[in-house]
């Protein structure tokens, strides 16, 4: 996942706007989830064919989600909790990227999405400075119209970590970035090109870091970790290698990196009580770790979406 690709973008109310009713919708095969893509049909499902022509008013909720696998992954957990609770369902998967969605959920063309609080706050007020999942929902309850809504967030977030292997974390018994100040001086850090000049300054500033050396990974992070090339690495928090290369994601008290917890974002005239609860039930049950593993299944294990969702709900109780 890039950083670049997930850097805030100015709100494109304009053109892209009028698209999200027409026949098209933006699309990329990136995991992230503020990339504008490219080009497909609107109203495609997960596996490319087409759906019903619904819309969120009526009995029917609409669920949608953007085009990569978690959101994809995220829309069926949601549907599958709303059919479980006897809701009508209509799923609208792999539509595109949030300016396309977020219009299609004010017309009531969609009824629920799987969002990302801090990303869809700066979607919305590019000059937002809150960075903690109760001030950015905050925020959002004032900045969203009328008509749409969050549900409650979860626990689980796909955001930006310090990441670093098991070994390393064990050698020196990192747990937070805080406890990097020690060995910093010592480490080659990891990330996107990008992300030595947004993030060096800010690392110094708030927890005295400075690093022996920045390294542009790329999309490599995760294995130059695993080789030893870095020692600490910008990684998501929802990445897959995070578990399957057993690495660890710092934990961030000073809050360098904002919330991005998972959200439902709903068009209010489409949901009942019962539909906000099964959503609520949802969210109280989702965390990263748990996530990230089911991420294993879907990106590197190559599983079905559906079936990945199914499993949890059942784990959980809730399918």
């Amino acid at each position: 996942m890039s950083t670049l690709k997930r850097s805030r973008r100015a709100v494109l109310l304009g053109t892209l706007a009028a698209l999200a009713l027409g026949a098209t919708a933006c699309s990329s095969s990136s995991s992230n989830p503020l990339d504008g893509g490219s080009t497909v049909a609107a109203g495609t499902s997960a596996s490319g064919g087409a759906t019903a022509a619904g819309g969120g008013s009526g009995s029917t909720v609409v669920v949608g989600s953007a085009n990569f696998p978690e959101n994809v992954l995220l829309g069926s957990i949601y549907s599958q909790a709303l059919k479980a609770k006897g809701v009508k369902v209509e799923e609208k998967f792999n539509i595109g990227s949030r300016e396309v969605l977020y219009g299609q959920l004010q017309s009531g063309n969609l009824t629920v999405l799987p969002e990302y609080n801090g990303a869809l706050l700066a979607y919305l007020d590019s000059k937002a400075t809150a960075v903690t999942t109760q001030d950015v929902n905050a925020a959002l309850t004032k900045t969203l119209p009328a008509s749409l809504a969050i549900l409650d967030s979860s626990p689980a977030e796909d955001k930006d970590s310090l990441s670093v292997t098991q070994e390393t974390a064990d050698k020196y018994g990192l747990k937070s970035i805080s406890d990097l100040t020690a060995k910093a001086g010592e480490f080659t850090i990891g990330g996107q090109p990008e992300f030595k000049s947004r993030r060096e300054q800010q690392f110094k500033d708030v927890y005295g870091l400075t690093f022996k050396e920045w390294k542009p990974t790329a999309d490599t992070t995760a294995n130059a970790l695993k080789d030893g090339s870095i020692q600490v690495g910008n990684v998501f928090t929802t990445d897959p290698k995070i578990v399957q290369y057993k690495l660890v994601p710092l934990t961030d008290p000073k809050n360098v990196f904002g919330a991005q917890n998972i959200t439902p974002l709903v068009n209010k005239a489409g949901v009942d009580a019962t539909a906000t609860a099964a959503l609520n039930a949802v969210s109280a049950k989702l965390d990263t770790a748990g996530l990230t593993g089911l991420m294993k299944r879907v990106a590197i294990d190559k599983e079905d979406p559906s079936a990945v969702a199914k499993d949890w709900l059942k784990a959980n109780g809730l399918g």
